[in-house]
Parts: C-alpha cells; sequence; structure tokens
C-alpha cells in the first residue's frame, strides 16, 4: 500500500458521509448546516501545501459546501454531480494525473463507480459492508470524525513527510497559508 500511495498526486474526496457525517440538516429554506471535521480540513490543508492536489466530488451542491471549499482553498471539484466514474476521469484530466496517481474515498454506493478508475479506493469506517468490500482499503475512523485526516496521513508517511504533522518543527515549515 505504501508504494501506491507513494505516488499519489490526486485525491478525490465525497462530501456527505466522507467530510460529515452524513446528516442533513434542513430548515423551512433548505439545507441549513453542515458539520465539518476540523482535523479533516487539516489534513487538506498540509495535502495541498505539499504538492498533493485535492478535489471534492459531491452528489449535491451548497452554499456551505462550496464556502468549505473556499476556506480550504481547493480548486477543483464537481458539485451536484451523481455520476461519479466521469466526474473522477475529467478531475484527472483537470489536474494532469492519471488513475495510479489518484485515491478516491467515499462512503456509499454512489461512490463505487469512482472506485473503478481511480488507482485506489478508501472507505470510511461506517460504511456499508458492500462498499467495504469492494475498496481497496477500508479506514478506521467514520464519516466525519476524521476519516480524511487519516487518509491524509497515510499519504503523507508514505511519501516521507510525516514530520509535517508528528513534529512541531515540520508542522511549523508548512503551516504558511493553512486553514482549517
Amino acid at each position: 500500500m505504501d508504494k501506491k500511495l507513494a505516488n499519489i498526486k490526486l485525491v478525490i474526496t465525497d462530501v456527505d458521509g466522507v467530510l460529515t457525517d452524513g446528516l442533513l440538516h434542513y430548515n423551512a429554506q433548505g439545507e441549513a448546516i453542515k458539520s465539518f471535521h476540523v482535523r479533516d480540513g487539516l489534513g487538506i490543508r498540509m495535502l495541498i501545501e505539499n504538492g498533493i492536489e485535492v478535489a471534492i466530488l459531491s452528489g449535491r451542491d451548497s452554499p456551505i459546501l462550496r464556502k468549505r471549499m473556499s476556506d480550504l482553498g481547493i480548486k477543483h471539484g464537481l458539485l451536484g454531480k451523481l455520476e461519479k466514474q466521469s466526474a473522477c476521469l475529467a478531475l484527472m484530466e483537470a489536474v494532469g494525473v492519471c488513475p495510479e496517481e489518484t485515491v478516491y474515498i467515499g462512503d456509499d454506493s454512489v461512490d463505487l463507480p469512482a472506485f473503478a478508475v481511480c488507482g485506489l479506493s478508501f472507505a470510511v469506517s461506517d460504511a456499508p459492508h458492500y462498499v467495504k468490500a469492494q475498496a481497496d482499503f477500508v479506514l478506521q475512523l467514520a464519516g466525519g470524525q476524521g476519516a480524511f485526516r487519516e487518509l491524509s496521513d497515510m499519504i503523507l508517511q508514505a511519501q516521507g513527510k510525516s514530520d509535517i504533522y508528528a513534529s512541531a518543527q515540520g508542522f511549523l515549515k508548512t503551516v504558511k497559508g493553512m486553514a482549517q
């Protein structure tokens, strides 16, 4: 696994059920809130600061999600896209990477076509068993509980950059421009 992670240049992530706990909160005007884990945000920034692109691929679109993407400096994303196979291919093309340089992280059936075209696929721990069975790796953490950060740390470690998250001096080298 480390050998494959060492070559990763793009991480594509689902949102609801991966970056959030999957709950949708509505008021009379529509979606009211989403909760994002701060460690996932820091993991995203650490990847970006170290030359690994992060892209959002979500079947839903919302001002809340767009705000989170802006806050984290995520430049690539396709929102409101349920057909994730062609979407992943389009994101890879936009970033200029091949499938072997791409990881996808998801949590549900809608993510299975993305698993099929990306070099590596990861499922969060609370994904259904049939999704976990098709993932290359199942994370220990659940969606919205730091699962993306778990993946981020794995990638940085495989690329010889664990000091970025595991030591004060390493973190201070990359802290400029970061947001959570």
